[in-house]
């Protein structure tokens, strides 16, 4: 049986405001495509098919469509339902979707219940894990005393790894949704820590004895272990995930022994590229040519802050998405050095007066030029060992 792992859709989601239904429809029908081009059997999708709980009807619309183009490639469809989906919406109907292949779990219920696939070597058992949430599975687990998700996830393990047992000698394979001990963050992942540790331990899967273990969460493609990976997200959702080659895994399990993994890149559908510069040296800079039509994200060093700069840098860039301005920076030292140069001590305190409070009167400058030159004496006759007796101005200097 060869199998197509991707994850973490997030169908819905916005990046930086922008709409990112279009990209995720032609990243899917990408997906769909390889389908037919590899002769896959079946997808599995661990978590995160949607990005909110309650998904537009547009994004449901897109994300149906993805699923029929994966269906009619000729794949079935295993899905779970990650911490950004609603367990009970993506799981409404499940029983009349499975009749048309595309097979859902939702439920703490139903993860030790495979779902039963058959090749040419037999039938692959598809346990799915959807996202466990400590607070409030732990009791239907029988957990009372749980508080972390290794604590829930341990609770599940057991009981499939008891199906697993009457069915000996079947080929399982399991999905889950969890941030596994090992794996690293792209940053645009949600925490799902809620009261509790978020991380499992990679030692739970590994000991499970699964074909493979296809993993969600995480949106970068990772390998923990030879047959326990993430896909990550088919589309980049952060300019941390810039420098990503977004990939899914192709894997084949033959009648006995462990599976074999190859990567495979989706295409790039829209580039993620950060620029630093003034506004002029952005807007016509031939090198940025290769970027134009790339999300972007822009950091201006101008020395005073320009005027309309996004509709001024999406006249070339259309896809600008953030910007910001970055005051010049120097060493602060240096600066002052240079502000204060040639300026004796009466002037300075003039200007740090008429800073933070107004412009001084004469009678102010004149007690203050008195206290300084006192404040001067004493410390010379201090040097000097000599004693200084306080020096009063018959009045209260105000600043």
């Amino acid at each position: 049986m060869r199998i197509l792992h991707t994850s973490d859709w997030h169908i819905g989601r916005t990046f930086h405001g922008v709409d990112l239904l279009a990209d995720q429809a032609r990243v899917l029908e990408a997906i769909a495509e390889l389908v037919a081009a590899e002769g896959v059997d079946t997808v599995v999708l661990p978590g995160d098919v949607y990005d909110r709980s309650i998904p537009s009807a547009d994004a449901i619309s897109v994300c149906n469509k993805g699923f029929e183009s994966i269906r009619a490639a000729g794949a079935r469809i295993v899905a779970t339902s990650g911490n950004h989906d609603s367990p009970t919406r993506l799981g409404a109907g499940a029983s009349f979707a499975a009749a048309g292949g595309l097979y859902l779990r939702t439920t703490v219920a139903d993860s030790d219940r495979p779902i039963l696939l058959s090749d040419e070597h037999g039938e692959v058992a598809f346990y799915g894990i959807p996202y466990l949430e400590p607070e409030v599975c732990r009791g239907e687990l029988g957990v009372p005393q749980a508080r972390t998700h290794a604590d829930v996830l341990a609770a599940v393990l057991t009981r499939i790894r008891a199906d697993m047992a009457e069915r000996a000698g079947l080929r399982a394979v399991l999905l889950a949704h969890a941030f596994v001990v090992g794996g690293v963050a792209g940053g645009s992942e949600r925490s799902i820590s809620v009261g509790g540790v978020e991380t499992v331990p990679l030692g739970m899967f590994t000991e499970l004895g699964a074909a493979y273990v296809a993993l969600g969460h995480l949106h970068s493609p990772q390998t923990l272990a030879e047959s326990v990976r993430y896909s990550g997200s088919p589309l980049p959702y952060s300019f941390g995930e810039s420098s990503h080659r977004k990939k899914v895994w192709l894997v084949d399990l033959d009648a006995a022994g462990p599976a074999r993994v190859r990567g495979h890149e989706l295409p790039l559908v829209r580039g993620l590229t950060k620029l630093t510069g003034s506004l002029d040296e952005l807007l016509t800079d031939a090198a940025w040519e290769p970027v134009e039509q790339h999300y972007v994200s822009v950091s201006l060093t101008d020395y005073a802050r320009p005027v309309d700069a996004m509709r001024k840098l999406r006249e070339r860039f259309p896809h600008a998405v953030h910007v910001e301005w970055e005051r010049p920076q120097g060493d602060p030292a240096l600066k002052y050095r240079e502000r204060v140069r040639g300026r004796d001590d009466t002037e300075i305190a003039r200007t740090f007066l008429t800073d933070v409070r107004g412009e001084p009167g004469e009678s102010e400058m004149e007690w203050l030029s008195r206290a300084m030159a006192a404040a001067v004496r004493e410390t010379d006759d201090g040097r000097r060992g000599d004693t200084v007796e306080p020096v009063s101005t018959g009045t209260e200097l105000t600043a």
